[in-house]
């Protein structure tokens, strides 16, 4: 079935065909009809497969219909909470480009930037809300946003929004709903603990699951290389050297690791720039531009981008250091082989990563490619490097002195 079969507004079928869309994914296929029909749905597919636009599009279509026919009282109608800003506005990006004509009005909402642009929009009035749980909570508490209009909710990563961190803030949100709404969980992973939450939250949802048994896109290969801590630098180096018009995205456990291996890969005149919740938000959005536009090439990342975010041309993904969790690496490695696209995933692995990678072959049901190195080949990468210094006094001084420096313009 194609997508000008589907009875949805000419507007929306205007945007999807400027967009080079003409057959739905399997997630689309299986979820817009569900939505059409006001059915709750709890959606489970891969990384890439179009999740967004599966309730993106049946959506605008409801609105869109509603307003034409003037049934549509003030408010906002839709809200859509996500887990980090960059998803959010990406979400929004999503809404707007494919409701361009429709008359469907949709603003996002998130902390890190001035809120009263947002609530001057707000008293404009709104359709589709996307938001941050913080800032979300911030304006209802106000009395800047009010929830009482609001026929759907979109969980976007859901299994995220429910877990220990954001379950309280959804419950405390059902209270600021209508009880009769349609709610829409979307994600690519979900574990039974946070699936029992979910349906606590839905009334007779549809299940729909794309590919269980496989969580990661068939068009990512996968390789894992086993370095030292101490030495994942200089490998880092190497890759980006032999890969040199590639656009990788360097995922590391935390925000001052971040900052390491940039000033790391600037000691080797080599550019990069880093992601992660210390920096404000007008850098973040400044760097994804850059990095979605391709003016830059390398970016290091803590897994506040490994969530849902639609990169185009992400070629390698680097796992400098191996996640937390399994499902963690599902969610990274998702950034590239998006669509039909092929992809790269590399990791590096150390000696106290074992268990981790262990646990990631487990989830997805096979081993991992070894790139096996000799130890002349792992000597002359540790050797070959231009970078000259091994004083990790110094870059931990220089990591530092690089979070004050955030913390004095944040204050500003």
């Amino acid at each position: 079935m194609k997508f000008e079969e589907y009875r949805i507004a000419d507007g929306i079928k205007t945007s999807i065909g400027k967009l080079g869309y003409k057959k739905p994914t399997d997630i689309q296929y299986k979820s817009i009809p569900a939505i059409l029909k006001g059915e709750d749905v709890l959606a489970i597919a891969q990384t890439g497969t179009g999740k967004t636009a599966a309730f993106t599009i049946p959506i605008l279509h409801v609105l869109q219909e509603r307003k034409s026919a003037k049934l549509r009282p003030d408010g906002v109608k839709c809200l859509v909470m996500a887990p980090t800003h960059e998803l959010a506005l990406q979400i929004e990006d999503v809404f707007k480009t494919l409701g361009k004509h429709t008359k469907v009005n949709t603003l996002c909402i998130h902390g890190g930037v001035d809120q009263e642009p947002q609530i001057a929009q707000l008293k404009k009035g709104v359709d589709v809300l996307v938001a941050t749980p913080g800032r979300m909570f911030d304006l209802v508490s106000q009395g800047a946003l009010k929830l009482s209009r609001v026929e759907v909710l979109v969980l976007d990563e859901a299994d995220h929004m429910l877990d220990l961190g954001f379950i309280k803030d959804i419950r405390d949100l059902m209270y600021h709903l209508p009880k009769r709404r349609q709610t829409l969980f979307f994600s690519a992973t979900i574990n039974d603990e946070i699936k029992k939450l979910a349906y606590s939250l839905v009334n007779n949802a549809i299940r729909i699951q794309i590919s269980p048994k496989n969580p990661v896109a068939k068009n990512i290969e996968h390789a894992v290389a086993f370095v030292e801590m101490d030495h994942k630098r200089f490998f880092l180096e190497n890759m980006i050297n032999n890969h040199p018009e590639k656009k990788m995205l360097v995922f590391v456990r935390t925000k001052v690791r971040a900052e390491r291996v940039k000033k790391a890969m600037e000691r080797v005149n080599l550019e990069s720039d880093t992601i992660h919740s210390d920096k404000l938000q007008a850098e973040r959005e400044s760097t994804m531009r850059r990095f979605r536009k391709g003016d830059l090439n390398i970016l290091i990342a803590t897994d506040i981008s490994a969530r849902g975010i639609d990169i185009p041309n992400v070629e390698y993904v680097i796992n400098y250091d191996l996640p937390d969790t399994s499902e963690t690496y599902v969610h990274r490695v998702g950034r590239t082989g998006r669509g039909r696209e092929k992809g790269q995933a590399v990791s590096f692995c150390s000696t106290e990563e074992k268990e981790v990678l262990a646990e990631i072959e487990a989830n997805l049901g096979k081993p991992i490619q070894r790139l096996e190195l000799s130890k002349t080949d792992y000597q002359v990468i540790v050797d070959t490097t231009e970078d000259t210094t091994d004083n990790w006094k110094l870059l931990i001084k220089e990591a530092e002195a690089s979070k004050d420096n955030r913390r004095k313009k944040k204050k500003k």
